[in-house]
């Protein structure tokens, strides 16, 4: 894609090459200048862009669903946090805390928790720790910051990709006009 994006010489300067690995698209104000400036005739151009668009499409299926997963694990980790909040309020009163959890899917089962200094988090990859209160609320902050953090720049990617969309279609649309007024120029000129 990075070779690609060298093939299509801005026509501005002030066009935004790249941001995180997605090539950026410049706007077309010449087609005869870029044409000339790319090296391409229109078809090679037509097919260049159209490859382009497929390529913006399947990075915009990958950020979709890195964003579908980010916020599906923000409210897990509010959750967590939720329970050691109150896990940390009922510490010292002597007072039983009363949990339903999920067994399986569909299945509850009601739990008992006494008074406890620790938790055991799952971390992924089957592996579960166990750790103090205090550490446990300081891990899941920082990952709840972490992900809303992703999850913002995750927003702006996916922003600036449809930005990059919407100026190659109008190039795509561009040529192909530009390419069907100089077909009926010569048509008119062999006409005469």
């Amino acid at each position: 894609m990075a070779a690609a994006a060298s093939a299509s010489s801005p026509t501005s300067p002030a066009a935004v090459t790249e941001r995180r690995g997605i090539p950026g698209a410049s706007f077309v104000e010449d087609v005869e200048t870029y044409l000339k400036q790319s090296g391409l005739d229109a078809n090679s151009s037509l097919a260049f862009l159209q490859e382009r668009l497929q390529q913006y499409k399947i990075v915009e299926m990958k950020l979709l669903a890195q964003q579908r997963d980010l916020q599906a694990k923000i409210p897990d980790i509010e959750k967590c946090l939720d329970v050691v909040a109150t896990l940390e309020a009922k510490k010292g009163t002597g007072e039983a805390l009363i949990a339903d959890f999920e067994v399986s899917e569909g299945i509850y089962s009601q739990a008992k928790i006494e008074d406890s200094d620790s938790v055991c988090l799952w971390l992924g990859a089957n592996v579960m720790l166990e750790y103090s209160l205090e550490e446990a609320k300081a891990l899941l902050e920082k990952n709840l910051e972490n992900a809303k953090a992703s999850l913002e720049v995750l927003v702006a990617d996916l922003q600036f990709l449809r930005d990059q969309v919407t100026i190659t279609q109008v190039t795509v649309a561009r040529v192909y006009n530009w390419d069907v007024h100089q077909r009926r120029i010569k048509q008119a000129t062999k006409e005469e």
